[in-house]
């Protein structure tokens, strides 16, 4: 695309940016063309203004950051200026469908969600997307707007994974505006800018498998294997090879969620992203007091994305995305027996979830533990301490960090973790079989301490410290989200001046409710 200030009311550095910024590139999503996506304007965004910015996501990108500054910046980046876009550079929303808590939804789409296009920076290409920038073909009943409240949430935990080291989205910025949008109550709308390499989806595939398009079909998966997974066309079957890349990266994913105590709280097929990406953020968190059945939404009645729960479901998920992909497998086959055989290969990769995620989590909990070498009974001692965890609420977060402050040799450092549990002896039985097993590693107290610390973050995104920051960025304060924000990006640092972030929650956010009403 091509701008300039005279004909977009922009700065001359936002108009670079904007130049910067295209969606006609070789091998872009965009390419693909409108059996895939509507092209369309953003809707007006009233007074907009800049609520929070990341300047790591902006260096990400090639961008100042002190161009969160720049006059213009709130325009662009919450749709306004799009309005004046030439036709073959408009934004787009892309259509597809999914599976909605289990059940078949048909066609969704980007509701409320415009790709700007992509920028390519320090030889990686990243789509923008802006979440909350008004009805499109695919909103249905909805109004395409997103609001304060779930913006911010979504730009912190963002960042927030980020630095967990979690595969996921990023978020460059939330725009804010006072026009109202009606909800359980009436709220403000806001506009995130959403950045990932690709927001390909399950549910992308799921929808021309079930209008049966095959030929877009393909042309789908050839996108995405030929700008993510090039190395799957030397494979003998290059669509199985692109199902086992999915499947053993969601795998991963969410045995870092299970080692977290991170609830995504809606995993239709719809929010699953082909590259193994968290992606869209609604009504998630991270556990407090341990319950392995913590449901973190409250419109999830039936518990089906509670915390134990994320697996399986994860696991429901990639069988679903093999049946989407099922038409493209086997083309090495004979036409008598290739359906029968794919079938065979699809199951044979669903198998590799199981045997990818058990390990992987049992090799994270082992990290947690401080437990260097893998030895008979780690597994037992992990699930274990989750039981009584479990059974007591301890703090999830709390119990793996203060843990490191155990000693080998003694019980001397053992209050932080024990005073997390109301049953003692339960946890005194359980730290007298880590004792021993601790015994028998190499490393020493502090060498341990260290490791754990480096894997056991101090500072998650509680639900109490979002909403604090959400409050205050009610009344036009953002100096909370950039001060939270700014602790998030540092989990593992101890951050002695920033203490409180990481206590336990006050009493008043066992009431709070997230949901997908956003």
């Amino acid at each position: 695309m091509s701008f300039s200030p005279s004909n977009t009311g922009l700065s001359e550095r936002m108009s670079s940016v904007a130049d910067a910024i295209g969606s006609t590139r070789d091998g872009s999503f965009a390419q693909l063309g409108t059996a895939f996506l509507t092209r369309l304007p953003a809707a007006p965004l009233t007074e907009p203004y800049v609520v929070g910015f990341s300047a790591e996501a902006a260096r990400m990108l090639g961008f100042d950051p002190s161009l969160a500054h720049e006059p213009g910046f709130a325009e662009f980046f919450c749709g306004n200026t799009t309005r004046e876009w030439p036709a073959q550079a408009l934004p787009y929303a892309s259509v597809y469908s999914g599976h909605q808590f289990g059940v078949w939804a048909g066609q969704l789409g980007d509701g409320r969600a415009l790709g700007l296009g992509e920028i390519e920076h320090g030889g990686e290409r990243y789509e923008l997307q802006l979440k909350g920038s008004g009805r499109t073909p695919y909103s249905r009943m909805g109004d395409g707007r997103a609001v304060l409240r779930s913006s911010i949430r979504e730009f912190l935990c963002s960042e927030a994974m980020h630095h967990l080291g979690i595969p996921t989205t990023r978020a460059l910025c939330v725009i804010g505006s006072d026009q109202s949008v009606p909800r359980e109550e009436i709220e403000t709308a806001a506009v995130v800018t959403r950045v990932s390499p690709s927001f390909v989806r399950f549910g992308h595939f799921e929808h021309f498998y079930s209008n049966d398009r095959i030929e877009a079909l393909q042309a789908l998966a050839d996108h995405v294997i030929d700008r993510f997974f090039p190395h799957c066309r030397e494979a003998d079957d290059p669509y199985l090879a692109l199902l086992n890349e999915s499947v053993l990266r969601t795998a991963d994913l969410v045995a870092q969620w299970q080692a977290v105590g991170f609830c995504h709280g809606v995993m239709n097929t719809d929010n699953m992203s082909i590259l193994g990406l968290t992606i869209d953020y609604g009504p998630f968190g991270f556990v407090d007091g341990f319950d392995a059945n913590h449901i973190c939404n409250h419109s999830d009645t039936s518990g089906r994305y509670a915390y134990r729960m994320q697996p399986q479901i994860a696991y429901w998920n990639c069988f679903c995305l093999a049946q989407a992909l099922l038409p493209l497998f086997g083309a090495r086959y004979e036409e008598a027996v290739r359906g029968e055989r794919s079938v065979e290969d699809a199951q044979r990769v669903l198998e590799d979830f199981k045997t990818r995620f058990a390990p992987a989590l049992e090799k994270r909990l082992r990290d947690k533990l401080g437990l260097a070498d893998e030895r008979p009974g780690d597994d037992a001692l992990a699930n274990t301490l989750l039981e009584i965890m479990h059974a007591n609420r301890a703090d999830f977060t709390l119990t793996f960090r203060n843990l490191s402050r155990l000693s080998k040799h003694d019980a001397s450092g053992d209050a932080p973790v024990r005073d997390l549990f109301l049953d003692r002896a339960a946890f005194d039985r359980w730290a007298n079989g880590y004792r021993a097993r601790l015994s028998e590693e190499t490393r020493d107290d502090a060498a341990r301490r260290e490791a754990m610390n480096r894997v056991n973050p101090k500072y998650v995104l509680r639900n109490h410290l979002a909403e604090t920051a959400i409050r205050r960025a009610k009344e036009k304060d953002f100096a909370e989200l950039e001060r939270l924000a700014a602790v998030l990006r540092h989990p593992f640092d101890e951050q002695p001046e920033h203490e409180a972030y990481a206590a336990l929650p006050p009493d008043w956010a066992g009431t709070l409710e997230v949901s997908c009403s956003s």
